[in-house]
């Protein structure tokens, strides 16, 4: 009985080890190859932010290769991107309440389908699955929306989002760039 309790504290131990010293340490390593950045509007009483992280291209394939079509992806590294409104919004004609949402993408080579999820998990994947299958949690989406995709000319190296004002009448979107790949997604 003894050597069973000594055991089951031992475990416990590395339990609590990793999490309080392995995670956080996994966590700044990562960070050094996808850094994490915020875009930041805020016109007229809106604000809104986005926080993600910018993985490089480094002379990869990006879409359809590493990030593949048709499978959900956490639209950065790490963690998964999170989106702020302060007030109740539009996105590409669906109602997004006022609130903090993690955000999700399905590329695909014509259609991008959007996610916003009400759940921001602490990791932008499983473990279990090595990488593999993203930890959103369906039943808790919010909208989802579809987008077509443009080729750009240039290449952008590090995955990129931020709010651009595209049209003459004043029009705002969020935007997702990578590789030669853009999505924008019209917000109101």
């Amino acid at each position: 009985m003894k050597t069973l309790k000594w055991i089951g504290g031992i475990l416990v131990a590395l339990v609590l080890l990793f999490y309080f010293v392995g995670v956080p340490i996994l966590r700044e390593q990562t960070k050094k190859n996808s850094p994490e950045k915020m875009a930041h509007y805020e016109q007229d009483g809106l604000t809104l932010s986005v926080t993600f992280s910018s993985p490089s291209k480094k002379g990869r394939t990006i879409f359809g290769r590493l990030v593949p079509y048709g499978k959900v992806w956490r639209t950065g590294a790490n963690e998964p991107t999170r989106f702020y409104t302060s007030t109740n919004l539009s996105v590409g004609g669906a109602n997004l309440p006022a609130g903090t949402y993690s955000l999700w993408t399905v590329p695909g080579e014509t259609q991008w389908t959007v996610i916003f999820n009400r759940e921001v998990a602490d990791w932008g994947v499983t473990l279990i699955s090595g990488g593999k299958e993203t930890t959103r949690n369906p039943e808790s989406d919010v909208i989802q929306i579809n987008v077509s995709p443009e080729s750009m000319a240039e290449i952008v190296e590090n995955f990129d989002i931020s709010f651009v004002s595209a049209d003459s009448d004043g029009a705002l979107f969020l935007q997702f760039a990578w590789d030669t790949t853009r999505v924008r997604v019209p917000l109101n």
